[in-house]
């Protein structure tokens, strides 16, 4: 059974068009992610599937229920984390707790087998506010506020963006935990690092999804000649790099070049051989050029490329 589908959603917000026909289902126990940049559209996807923004167009189904028709009774099976921190900074993190476990007609003590493996980083500091936590103890608390009436489905925007590289592991570590307890998960995030950590992933860009795969097999589909260049005056470089006629792509990734091919038959000696030769002539002599296997990332952009030159 697929505890959530979307069919055809649209909306607009004025002028701007936030989402052109989204797609897709996830089904009980599976984590799905939502990989795209801000402005991508994913906000407005958990709004509409969340029952706090109606969609222009468009269906969608959250447990079999409807979103419009019946809003009031997803309501009471889904926990919603928004990408901002939406809680009471003035109460302690305990008293936050106990809020949100009598707003559902529960208690911390009834549902505490739920969170405890989260809340235990956070319990030595009960009685501090809310607003003085750092920001991975705010994500585990508001983790914590959307579990402690034991919904079905979860629903995360962007819950590690501005969190440090330790607190994010720790949180990714805890949904795989949630996961393969039965819950189903759907995660939104701007990182593509975090993909790979997901069952299944939408890659979206200006409120459409470009593909909807397993992370390998978005990475499968990537079928052209990738190469790593790194030299001297990268800025200059990569200019250099992107007008040799035999290139797809060329984007920066960290201190090297990432290169698409055009030619699919090309070996990566050959790619290789093509760029050298060509940024030689440009008097780049001292650049290292080495084949690489795609991340997605990689998939992102070529992607996105293809949908630009169509």
């Amino acid at each position: 059974m697929n505890y959530v589908e979307a069919d055809s959603l649209c909306k607009s917000y004025g002028r701007n068009t936030a989402l052109r026909g989204v797609s897709f289902d996830v089904a009980e126990g599976e984590l799905f992610g939502i990989i795209g940049p801000d402005g991508a559209g994913k906000t407005s996807i958990f709004r509409i599937l969340t029952t706090l923004i109606l969609p222009d167009s468009g269906s969608g189904k959250v447990l079999g229920l409807d979103i419009i028709g019946d809003y009031r009774e997803i309501r009471r099976h889904i926990g919603y984390m928004p990408g901002r921190f939406s809680l009471y900074q003035d109460l302690s993190v305990e008293e936050n707790l106990r809020f949100f476990a009598t707003l559902f007609g529960t208690t911390i003590e009834e549902n505490y087998h739920l969170v405890k493996d989260i809340y235990r980083y956070i319990e030595p500091f009960a009685d501090r506010k809310a607003g003085a936590l750092s920001g991975g103890m705010k994500q585990k608390l508001a983790l914590c506020c959307a579990l402690i009436h034991k919904p079905e489905v979860l629903f995360l925007d962007e819950p590690t963006t501005g969190v440090d590289p330790v607190s994010r592991k720790e949180f990714w570590n805890m949904l795989k935990r949630l996961r393969d307890s039965g819950l189903s998960i759907i995660v939104s995030t701007p990182y593509m690092d975090e993909a790979t950590l997901c069952d299944r992933i939408a890659l979206i860009k200006n409120g459409k999804f470009m593909d909807t795969d397993t992370p390998q097999g978005i990475i499968g589909k990537f079928d052209f000649p990738l190469l790593a260049v790194n030299g001297p005056g990268m800025p200059a470089l990569l200019r250099a790099t992107r007008e040799i006629p035999q290139v797809l792509s060329c984007y920066a990734f960290g201190n090297e070049h990432h290169v698409t091919m055009k030619d699919k038959g090309l070996s990566p000696d050959a790619a290789a051989l093509i760029i050298r030769t060509a940024l030689y002539a440009k008097g780049y002599g001292e650049v290292s050029i080495k084949a690489i296997e795609p991340n997605i990332e990689d998939c992102f952009m070529y992607f996105d490329t293809m949908e630009e030159k169509a």
